[in-house]
């Protein structure tokens, strides 16, 4: 079984390689979250989502029991109108054959990961394709866990197994890797600064001064 470099180039992750699986975003699983600010995974998630169609790479969606846990939430949905969310009753997303089936269509070795609970419904995945020969990436801020700890543990967990645990605007920058590659700059910056805080502000304010005029100083 051969997996990527952990170092190295070939360690970032690249459009081309990358699928990314979406889990649980629902509002039963967001009643329990404690980890974070439920508005900031919101946020994350969503900034993640419009990143992955920017960047044209495969998105799977899923949800658990859904006519008990709720529908994915609304803000995912509308990204992709025309996707049914995979509905399971494994815990473990990995153990249902219909999302398998989805991303090895794809052809592509490197996963990404988000969903609600990290230590439940991330990790069980996560590590279970590590072991079947993925590269395997969980979004941190895209997730969220019962408790900081629970979360905490998880990503720890993750770690020790080999997964790589990683922020969704460090995947906005492994993915756009050189600002002079087309046509994604535009995308990607419209989506800083709907979803990036303070550096969606930074960008903006950086717009301004570019926009505005120089003075010589006459008349100060």
């Amino acid at each position: 079984m051969t997996r990527t470099a952990k170092t190295g180039l070939e360690a970032l992750l690249t459009p081309e390689e990358s699928v990314l699986v979406l889990i649980d975003h629902q509002p039963y699983q967001f009643t329990n979250l404690n980890s974070h600010e439920p508005t900031m995974i919101v946020n994350n998630v969503v900034g993640l989502a419009k990143l992955a169609k920017a960047f044209d790479v495969p998105t799977v969606l899923t949800t658990v029991i859904e006519e008990r846990g709720g529908y994915l939430i609304k803000a995912l949905q509308d990204l992709f109108p025309d996707q049914k969310p995979i509905n399971r009753t494994y815990i473990n997303t990995w153990e249902d054959r219909r999302v398998v089936d989805v991303v090895e269509k794809t052809g592509r070795k490197k996963l990404i990961i988000a969903g609600l609970w990290t230590e439940i419904c991330v990790a069980m995945p996560a590590i279970q394709a590590l072991g079947e020969g993925y590269d395997v990436f969980v979004v941190t801020d895209a997730c969220g866990g019962v408790s900081a700890e629970a979360h905490d543990m998880a990503v720890r967990r993750m770690e020790q197994a080999g997964v790589v645990p990683i922020t969704w605007m460090a995947v906005s920058g492994e993915w756009q890797r050189d600002w002079a590659r087309e046509p994604t700059p535009p995308e990607l910056t419209q989506i800083l600064q709907e979803h990036g805080g303070a550096s969606g502000i930074a960008f903006a304010w950086e717009l301004q001064l570019l926009a505005t005029p120089t003075t010589d100083g006459a008349g100060a």
